[in-house]
């Protein structure tokens, strides 16, 4: 297994939502942990069929393009009475024309399609987030941490806060929706502390605790 004993590591991700929360997750850790972006890297196409592949993808070509070990997450919302969908193509149903990506039409189309298979009830509406962690090193050597997160769809949407679908995630016990929930509230975790809320924080948590030695 490789260390990470150089204290330095791409985050192999142009999400600027995605970005801002691994820097806050990583900060107790002591690491310098630059973006993708930062390091003036393209976004590799994600072909995969699973948030595996698909983090795979992002965090191996980081690690071999800077010789460093990268940390990717893919991430999705998985909607029940969908049959799972939107998963691993979440981004893809807020692509734009002009291939600009527009979360609010996303949550609508989300919506229609719960519409449709009428699912109007609470109970029909479930689903999760799920993120995916992958640990990539230059030498294609990676590990997977997954995180999920269940709760219900809400519509409309509410809370400006997060970013993509967040507005109409409503997660289990709670009466806030991770839009209207502050960064602290949504995915804030330090080492010591018992459970993590948010998908992308419960699987940071299993790396923590695998990697860095975390409680």
């Amino acid at each position: 297994m490789h260390s990470l004993d150089g204290k330095k590591i791409v985050v192999a991700s142009h999400n600027e939502g995605k970005l801002r929360e691994f820097a806050d997750l990583m900060g107790p850790f002591g690491f310098e942990a630059k973006s993708a972006k930062a390091y003036g890297l393209p976004e590799p196409d994600e072909t995969g069929t699973t948030f595996e592949e698909n983090a795979y993808i992002k965090a191996f070509a980081a690690a071999k393009a800077t010789g460093l070990p990268a940390l990717s997450d893919d991430s999705g919302l998985c909607v029940d009475a969908l049959d799972g969908a939107p998963g691993v193509y979440t981004a893809n149903w807020a692509e734009t024309a002009d291939g600009t990506r527009d979360f609010g039409m996303a949550m609508q189309r989300t919506e229609v399609a719960l519409q449709e298979v009428g699912a109007a009830e609470p109970g029909r509406r479930t689903g999760r987030f799920v993120a995916v962690i992958c640990l990539a090193f230059p030498d294609g050597e990676a590990e997977y941490y997954r995180g999920e997160a269940e709760g219900t769809l809400v519509w409309p949407p509410r809370g400006e806060l997060g970013f993509g679908y967040d507005p109409v995630f409503l997660p289990n016990g709670f009466d806030k929706t991770f839009g209207e929930m502050s960064a602290e509230q949504k995915h804030g975790w330090k080492p010591g502390q018992p459970e993590a809320l948010s998908h992308r924080a419960r699987a940071f948590q299993k790396f923590a605790r695998a990697r860095l030695g975390s409680a």
